[in-house]
């Protein structure tokens, strides 16, 4: 009793115990362990664990020396507490990471013990024992043992021929983890001794020996594969000879080798794969003791009678010595890692190991087939497009032919799959429905012609209540994926097969199969019948008993918070979906959401509900709730719940719209007073709904406006004048000033509002230029342009006014911007007369001394004049003609128009415009050349089959300006949207690319600027070139000394590399690659220039080390492969010292430099064996050991626990 009380003291955190209080606890618990009683003992040994983090060190160090001691000794029990006891301390105390020295203290001081005790051979016992607690250690602790590596390994090596096979395993596991720690000279002793141990497969050799030696080299792989690639060409050809042998359990362990090579060294072992896959194919069929009946057999029995079938099943060849199954289940493992590390292969995986694959579905075995399950599965996940692409416009022809091939095969998949579904073992059947749920993902409305076997497996398995409950949420869960991915056509004729089930589900006792079955009813209502097609079913037989189903879920207050939640969800479906028919049931169920809206617990999902509802086209009669329910939605205004706030005013937009005029003003105007208190720039999407909000109200019941429409508009015009207005803000608040001003009679008069909206600039007092930001002059301007859309009446008396602001004398800039930004935006609509006044006023103003004023000018130059393209585009291209310093603004004027105007309508003055931009090219200013290609690219759109050719020519025969601006001008064709220009931009993108081997370096520059758009925007403009453009962009990434000059600054001399620009651009296009084509890079080359770059530049630096973390979470295995490597570039960045002397600037970019270093080392570290490389064991040290680095290491890892997967924009 006493030991116990002491376990629960020790486990407190707060015990605290002094000096003479330890030494008593641990001498009293090391006097316990050798106690007769063995229930003691076994306190005893628990008491070690919490203890250890309790004492000092040298308490430890005394209970680590008696323990060892205790190993030693004659008896049995007490050699096995002695164990067990420090295996205890080891697990307890505190990892080297967190900067202790005591956890590399103790095992120190017992390394030497352990290994005195494994080389006895005497005492087998004591081996076994000291060889589990050497294998804990070095895993958890290998790297700082660095010292005694050498004396393990040699003490180790022994024990694979020791004549006992339990004394082998552990060593074969020790090896493993030491194997993962050493030196890189230790590892290489090890692999030789391995295998010139490894005789000749036709050298006579004792079967144990050999098997063993493979064994490890297959534990070394799992733990340290990453450092075998340079071994692998001697290694495989002899692990492969052994295969041969008539050793089930040898092949086992070779395919367990092969499997953990593929997973750690996938680049070394591509000359491999074609013999390790015929190995796989060969042995995965291997079953001698079983007679697989003949295809024509097995057809018969799969129409037979289902009786007969498990008469059979039961009557299964059973061999309890039988191994084959063990080397089966290794093929399929080895076959799942190569199809995991080898995506490049997959159409030839598709032609050989699908079939294959396939055909063993009906392995006799069930842990065999759950993993010949999990290899086709991987084949199909990698088949998968990635997330994200448009399928029609942007899969990849790779891609495209894979799922051809895939589509091919769904029909034996069915086939093979038929019988599994109504298999006895549950975990067949959780294996064909997470297998077809692969499927149907991977290739949508596949399944859909296969309905009547997926049903009658489904109906099965929820029929099934003999089994766990697992097997039915796997079957529901299938079934909700289905309705997702396949056509509701396919589903009518099954609907009375399978709904009775569910409906029974929704009412199991169960909460989780309840909470499943009602998510699938709600999937299944949308699916059905869904609002915005025709109906296709007729709901009648089934909407009843749907009902009752889930009235029955909603009426019940006894339930689990997910079911409640799901009831009402689903519920808000039924009644958005089929409202119009639930006849008598409807309004029970919406006062029944009435009452769950007033609850707490169940207020968040049902104001989601009623959303759904009033969202319905069906126009269903909400007036039963409405008075009710819309003070209680006002209170939940005032909540500080977000997503209770945001889901409420989307609930409000929905019943404005749909009920409108209907709805209570008294309730109306409770709610209208919380919301100027929302309209605020705290939380800028609450300020988009409530404004939404508003705008549908003011269009319904405008009357209900008048109180709140002062307060409101105060908190608008307060919005308004923030820099960080999102655009969803500005356009809802278009919308409310439209409205106001649009309703009959109009809420606010037109003038008033103008007023209101522009007296922030109007009452700047003085002229000390904008005062605002720049931002909120467009957010005006919007404003303004979209009341006066709203009365078409009062433009042109609008337009003139803004003209007389814009060319008053005593106007201030910020009045004079304003009225540019405006009229670019109502000059479209005033009148020929202010149009040619206006002319004259902008041309005039882009001479003004204010680079605000002539900027405005400049835009509302062009926005204007792509209204009036005959009047407006001669005369600017005769400006720009004639007005050489000008040039820039009105060029600036020309993209606008041209970005402005309808494409037929430039047509006539495409011509014309081409020639006077290909005279522009070659201006001296870049930022000229760069407005010149930006318009040249909106110009090409206009006509792209006839615009786009002429560019080869200019990059043939053009100057290098031209050929520079031509290069840029193709980046501003690349959308993120589909366009029709993207498919003959494809067929020119090879072309466009081969500039990279242009001499001028403005013109690679701007090339890898263009390719680095498309990567980013569309990347299936260049996915399939990347064969032949990856070569020239590595090109780039390396440092030209022929570009590298020195410039005499005075007295000093300062270094110039004119190639940095296009080598950080080249890094910039590299990092956008891992993020869209990804499955295209050779990683291992990718990582070549990764690490040259890690020594460059500060720049280039800084991408680098971007890049290496993001990198360690895209794809561990080929940077742990090169850690070592990559870990000194790394180290010199964080131990780099600036010059004393030094300008702020350079302590703060090294500063810089060492955080993103660090960011990069802490991505490595969560690579899990990254932490067992020694190099890497012995910088973690240095850091730690230098309190600036630790501080700086802690920092980093408090704020980004994951910073690899930060993105970074670089287009």
């Amino acid at each position: 009793m006493a030991t116990s009380d002491l376990m629960s003291e020790l486990q407190k955190d707060s015990i605290q115990l002094d000096e003479d209080s330890e030494r008593k606890v641990v001498k009293m618990l090391l006097r316990l362990l050798e106690d007769k009683n063995g229930e003691v003992q076994n306190l005893a040994v628990k008491c070690l664990g919490p203890l250890v983090s309790k004492v000092k060190e040298y308490q430890v160090e005394t209970i680590v020396d008696t323990l060892c001691a205790n190993m030693r000794s004659d008896k049995e029990q007490l050699r096995d507490i002695a164990g067990i006891g420090l295996k205890t301390v080891l697990s307890e105390l505190p990892p080297a990471a967190t900067g202790s020295g005591l956890a590399i203290n103790v095992c120190r001081k017992i390394t030497g013990q352990l290994t005195s005790a494994i080389a006895q051979q005497e005492d087998v016992a004591l081996q076994l024992e000291a060889l589990d607690i050497l294998s804990d250690m070095l895993s958890r602790l290998g790297a700082p043992l660095g010292i005694f590596h050498a004396s393990l390994l040699h003490c180790l090596l022994p024990q694979l021929s020791s004549p006992r096979l339990a004394v082998r395993k552990r060593a074969v596991g020790a090896l493993g983890h030491l194997a993962a720690a050493c030196s890189t000279d230790l590892f290489v002793e090890l692999a030789d001794h391995l295998l010139d141990r490894l005789p000749g497969p036709l050298a006579p050799a004792s079967p144990t020996a050999v098997r063993t030696l493979i064994q490890c080299l297959g534990s070394v792989g799992r733990q340290a594969g990453h450092r075998l690639g340079a071994h692998l060409d001697r290694l495989v050809p002899l692990v492969a000879e052994f295969c041969n042998l008539d050793d089930d359990e040898l092949r086992e362990s070779c395919l367990q080798a092969f499997e953990a090579f593929l997973r750690r060294c996938p680049k070394e072992m591509s000359p491999h794969v074609p013999r390790v896959t015929s190995l796989c194919l060969q042995f995965m069929k291997h079953d001698p003791n079983y007679n697989h009946d003949s295809d024509e057999d097995e057809e018969q029995m799969e129409t037979s009678d289902s009786e007969l079938s498990e008469t059979e099943s039961e009557d299964e060849y059973s061999d309890d010595d039988d191994m084959s199954w063990k080397v089966r289940r290794a093929a399929a493992k080895c076959l799942t890692a190569l199809i995991a590390s080898r995506p490049d292969l997959l159409p030839d995986f598709h032609c050989t190991l699908a079939p294959v694959l396939i055909r063993r579905f009906r392995d006799r075995e069930e842990n065999v087939k759950a993993d010949i399950f999990g290899a086709y599965i991987m084949l199909l996940r990698q088949t998968r497009p990635p997330k994200g692409w448009l399928e029609a416009v942007e899969e990849p022809t790779r891609t495209g032919s894979n799922r051809h091939m895939l589509r091919t095969q769904v029909p034996l998949v069915i086939k093979a799959l038929q019988r599994q579904l109504k298999d006895r073992s549950v975990r067949a059947r959780q294996g064909c429905f997470s297998l077809l749920s692969e499927l149907a993902a991977a290739l949508p409305g596949s399944l859909a012609e296969h309905m009547p076997v997926l049903v009658s497996g489904i109906v099965f398995s929820l029929a099934d209540r003999s089994s766990s409950s697992t097997i039915r949420m796997d079957a529901l869960a299938f079934l909700q994926g289905l309705l997702g991915t396949e056509p509701a056509g396919a589903f009518h004729p099954h609907l009375p097969t399978f709904l009775p089930p569910v409906l029974a589900c929704v009412a199991d006792p169960f909460y989780k199969i309840a909470a499943e079955a009602l998510l699938v009813l709600q999937e299944l209502v949308r699916a059905m019948w869904p609002l915005e097609r025709p109906r296709m079913l007729d709901p009648e037989p089934y909407v009843g008993e749907m009902s009752m189903a889930i009235l029955a879920r909603l009426r019940a207050t006894d339930l689990d918070q997910e079911v409640k939640e799901r009831a009402i969800s689903c519920m808000g479906h039924l009644v958005g979906h089929l409202g119009d028919r639930l006849g008598d049931d409807l309004d029970p169920t919406l006062l029944l959401f009435l009452e769950r809206l007033r609850n707490e617990i169940t207020r968040l999902p049902a104001v989601k509900a009623l959303t759904l509802v009033a969202r319905s086209p069906l126009q269903l009669d909400l007036q039963p709730i409405l008075a009710e329910a819309l003070p209680i939605l006002a209170s939940f205004l005032r909540k500080n719940q977000r997503a209770l706030r945001l889901a409420t005013l989307a609930a409000l937009d929905a019943l404005a719209q749909s009920q409108g005029l209907s709805l209570p003003q008294p309730a109306v105007r409770t709610v209208l007073a919380e919301l100027p208190a929302l309209v605020s720039e705290s939380d800028m999407h609450v300020a988009q709904l409530a404004v939404d909000f508003l705008a549908t109200v003011t269009q319904a019941q405008p009357t209900s406006l008048t109180e709140v429409s002062g307060p409101v508009l105060t908190e608008l015009l307060k919005l308004l004048r923030s820099p960080l207005l999102p655009a969803g803000v500005l356009a809802a608040t278009e919308g409310f000033l439209q409205a106001l001003v649009g309703t009959r009679p109009p809420c606010m008069d037109y003038t008033e509002l103008i007023s209101l909206l522009t007296a922030p600039v109007y009452d700047q007092t003085g002229d000390g230029g904008m005062g605002l930001h720049k931002q909120v002059f467009h957010s005006l301007a919007r404003c303004v342009a979209a009341l006066s859309a709203a009365c078409p009446q009062e433009a042109a008396r609008t337009a003139s006014r803004l003209v007389c602001d814009a060319k008053s004398p005593h106007s201030s800039t910020g009045v004079k911007v304003l009225a540019f930004l405006s009229l670019a935006e109502v000059g479209q609509m005033a009148g020929p007369g202010p149009q040619r006044e206006l002319k004259t006023v902008l041309l005039d103003a882009l001479g003004s001394p204010s680079e605000d004023v002539r900027a405005a000018a400049s835009y509302a130059l062009g926005r204007v004049g792509a209204g009036n393209l005959p009047d407006f585009l001669p005369f600017l291209m005769a400006q720009i003609g004639a007005e050489p310093r000008r040039q820039y603004l009105l060029l600036q004027a020309l993209r606008e128009a041209l970005g402005a105007a309808q494409p037929d309508s430039l047509k006539p003055y495409a011509e014309a415009v081409w020639a006077l931009l290909f005279q522009r090219c070659e201006d001296a200013e870049e930022g000229t050349r760069s407005v010149v290609a930006e318009c040249i690219g909106k110009l090409v759109l206009v006509n792209p089959p006839f615009l786009l050719p002429r560019f080869r020519k200019q990059l043939a025969t053009g100057q290098p300006h031209t050929r520079s601006t031509v290069i840029t001008s193709v980046k501003f064709l690349i959308s993120d949207q589909p366009h029709p220009i993207d498919a003959l931009l494809k067929s020119y993108v090879g072309e466009f690319m081969e500039s990279l081997r242009d001499p001028d370096l403005n013109v690679r520059r701007a090339t890898l600027a263009f390719f680095n758009s498309a990567v980013h925007n569309k990347p299936s403009l260049v996915r399939d070139l990347l064969g032949h453009i990856l070569p020239l962009l590595y090109q780039e990434t390396k440092v030209r000394r022929d570009l590298i000059r020195e410039v005499e600054m005075g007295p000093f001399k300062h270094t110039v590399d004119d190639g940095l620009d296009v080598r950080k651009a080249a890094f910039e296009c590299m990092y956008s690659l891992l993020e869209s084509c990804l499955g295209q890079l050779d990683i291992c080359e990718f990582l070549n220039h990764v690490e040259d770059g890690l020594k460059d530049h500060y720049d280039i630096r800084m991408l680098t080390f971007i890049m290496l973390a993001r990198l360690a979470t895209l794809c561990p295995a080929p940077v742990l492969q090169r850690v070592d490597r990559l870990i000194e570039p790394l180290r010199a960045t964080c131990t780099a010292k600036v010059k004393a002397g030094s300008v702020k600037q350079e302590f703060e970019k090294q500063d810089e430099l060492k955080r993103s270093a660090m960011r990069a080392v802490a991505a490595l570290l969560t690579i899990p064996e990254v932490g067992k490389s020694p190099i890497m064991a012995d910088f973690s040290a240095q850091i730690r050991s230098n309190p600036e680095l630790a501080t700086l290491f802690e920092s980093i890892q408090d704020s980004a626990p994951a910073p690899s997967t930060d993105s970074m924009e670089l287009s």
